[in-house]
């Protein structure tokens, strides 16, 4: 290359989905030659629904208008502002300005890098979970933020240990990420922890960002931080369509919070793109409209794929919650495996999901890309048919019983 890339570069890596499906796209070619079927992706979360048929049906009509593909803007369509606003309350019972305290996103995940760039400077520290989206990680690096870990624990339910919190020396911390219902662990949101949160964030003033993708996921009971007394002090939410409405590849989020954070993610965003194509703002509108027979049976198919992935645990003798919130399930490796995987350099989740790939033809996510916390892990996707689920306990049980199988 010409020149040398930047320096905030080398602070990250290529993100570890990006990797490992460039491999199963080189194995499935491998395969295809052998008359083999394809590896079977439990790995991401990406829904493989339908969405709300008044979606699609309002992208297609308003797709036609010759007037909806000019550049829109920055702030989105005040009907979209409004659909959110509605939707908080209705679902939250979060009361939100639409002119000032909402901002449609390309996706929530934009809005992890916006944040950060808007309000972390070279050297400002940020509390992270442990295991936790990585993204929160990459994004601290990339602004050349400090990251300062905090550890979720199954044996304190995956919620923060405020008192080890209070603990630490959170001199220059500025944010703090927090994600429930949790990913990877599945660990639901409770008002207690909310308050918490709320209460920690205004005494050592600190900008708690909730991420909040998975609240209607198995979840009959969807919270939001901004719902706590004295949350929009001190709190930011971001938010999806692309879980609770199996819309992830239509790039539709937002981000609430008071007026003055949200004119700040603003300045940042108005740099970076020039709006939200109009169809999709519009069909957007159509799917925050839908009642609660869209999530009953949404989490109806749901339950089932978690029975069917928990089958898959309970061959590969892993430790889950039969309960958990969200699209994945998360197991604890049994502990006569930790000897093997320290023998062969890898962590015990890492160790399984490699056997399961390359012996039986399975992606399952290895909890380590998660953080420390997580080496023991694995995750299971539910984005994936009953059928599929099935046809992967039918890999693993054959690998399981192969003579050569000496680890599980």
């Amino acid at each position: 290359m010409i020149i040398q890339p930047s320096k905030r570069t080398e602070s990250v890596q290529e993100y570890y989905f990006s990797r490992k499906l460039k491999e199963i796209a080189q194995m499935n070619a491998d395969r295809a030659q052998w008359g083999e079927a394809p590896v079977i992706n439990l790995g991401i979360g990406s829904p493989d629904g339908m969405p709300p048929a008044e979606a699609i049906q309002a992208l297609c009509e308003s797709a036609q208008q010759p007037g909806n593909h000019a550049y829109q803007s920055y702030v989105g369509l005040p009907e979209l502002r409004q659909a959110f606003a509605e939707w908080y309350s209705k679902w939250y019972g979060v009361e939100l300005d639409p002119a000032k305290e909402i901002q449609p996103l390309v996706g929530s995940k934009e809005g992890i890098l916006l944040i950060s760039l808007a309000f972390l400077n070279a050297g400002d520290k940020v509390l992270v979970p442990d295991p936790g989206y990585p993204t929160y990680s990459s994004a601290s690096k990339l602004v050349e933020a400090e990251i300062v870990t905090y550890d979720l624990k199954e044996d304190n339910g995956w919620q923060p240990d405020f008192e080890a919190l209070e603990q630490m020396d959170l001199t220059g911390v500025k944010i703090m990420w927090t994600n429930y219902p949790n990913m990877p662990t599945g660990a639901p949101a409770t008002e207690e922890l909310y308050a918490k949160l709320v209460d920690f964030g205004k005494r050592h003033g600190i900008l708690i960002c909730n991420d909040n993708p998975y609240s209607f996921i198995l979840n009959d009971n969807p919270l939001s931080i901004l719902a706590q007394p004295g949350a929009k002090e001190c709190c930011l939410e971001l938010n999806s369509l692309s879980k609770a409405h199996n819309m992830a590849g239509w790039r539709v989020g937002m981000v609430a919070a008071d007026a003055e954070v949200i004119a700040q993610i603003l300045k940042v965003k108005s740099q970076m793109d020039s709006g939200m194509y109009k169809p999709l703002q519009l069909a957007a509108v159509e799917a925050l409209r839908q009642g609660p027979e869209w999530f009953t049976k949404l989490n109806a198919e749901y339950a089932r794929r978690r029975v069917l992935a928990g089958e898959i645990f309970d061959m590969l003798g892993a430790e889950y919650d039969h309960n958990s919130a969200g699209m994945f399930l998360w197991g604890k490796v049994a502990e006569c495996h930790f000897e093997r995987a320290e023998q062969v350099g890898k962590s015990p989740g890492e160790m399984i999901s490699d056997k399961v790939l390359y012996e039986a033809g399975v992606f399952i996510t290895p909890g380590f890309i998660f953080g420390k916390n997580g080496e023991s892990y694995i995750r299971i996707s539910l984005c994936a048919k009953p059928e599929v689920l099935q046809q992967a306990a039918v890999n693993i049980r054959a690998m399981l019983n192969r003579a050569e199988c000496n680890i599980l």
